[in-house]
């Protein structure tokens, strides 16, 4: 056992990778907990959020496909589109390939309000960056996030 292994560290990965891996999780989650928050919405719900920025990402999709990619059911995310085509946030139309489906799309006032929220948070981290670290901070930031990339690739 290398010096920093504990007993709970898998067998053949290193201490060091263990409470990496645990230390960057625990950050990452934190991170996107506080730009949920600096977007948030009364108006919206998170479920309503995440369904909105779902589409946004993702195009045009049937709200089974949309329940499937949230993990919910079906029941959940007609009640969750329901609430945005009454604030006019998504449209659906029926789909070219299957006339009894609907897709949903974002309207122009949905995709402002995602843009909006994708703005917000990049402003605030941005702002935080800037005012939290010094230019080297910065600088040791972007090449960690160099390495960090690298975890993406497959």
């Amino acid at each position: 056992m290398d010096a920093q292994a504990t007993p709970d560290t898998p067998e053949g990965i290193s201490g060091s990778a263990a409470r990496a891996a645990r230390d960057l999780r625990v950050v990452v989650s934190r991170l996107r907990r506080r730009l949920r928050e600096v977007a948030e919405d009364e108006e919206l719900s998170p479920s309503q959020v995440s369904a909105l920025t779902l589409v946004a990402k993702h195009g045009a999709a049937t709200a089974s496909a949309l329940a499937t990619a949230e993990g919910v059911r079906p029941q959940s995310m007609a009640t969750t589109l329901a609430a945005l085509d009454r604030q006019g946030l998504i449209r659906r139309s029926p789909d070219p390939d299957d006339g009894r489906r609907q897709l949903v799309t974002l309207t122009d006032a949905g995709r402002r309000r995602v843009e909006g929220d994708r703005q917000a948070r990049e402003e605030w981290l941005a702002r935080a960056l800037q005012d939290r670290f010094t230019e080297d901070e910065r600088r040791t930031v972007l090449e960690g996030l160099a390495l960090l990339e690298r975890l993406t690739q497959q």
